[in-house]
C-alpha cells in the first residue's frame, strides 16, 4: 500500500483521535472520511472514496 505523501500530511488538518476528526467530518457539506496518518500517526479527512482501504471497525 502506498504511503501517504509528507507533502499531503503537512497541509492537511491534524485530529490526535477519530472521534475529534469524526465530529468535524459529520459538521461538513461533502462526505468526508477519517483515516490515520501512516506520516504523522494522527488522523486526517479525506473525500476520496478510492484509493487506501479503510479498516472495518474500531481500534
Amino acid at each position: 500500500m502506498k504511503r501517504t505523501r509528507l507533502s499531503v500530511c503537512r497541509r492537511k488538518a491534524r485530529f490526535v483521535s477519530e472521534a475529534d476528526a469524526l465530529v468535524v467530518a459529520a459538521a461538513g457539506r461533502v462526505p468526508l472520511k477519517v483515516y490515520r496518518c501512516d506520516r504523522c500517526l494522527q488522523f486526517h479527512l479525506t473525500s476520496r472514496t478510492k484509493g487506501k482501504r479503510v479498516a472495518l471497525g474500531h481500534g
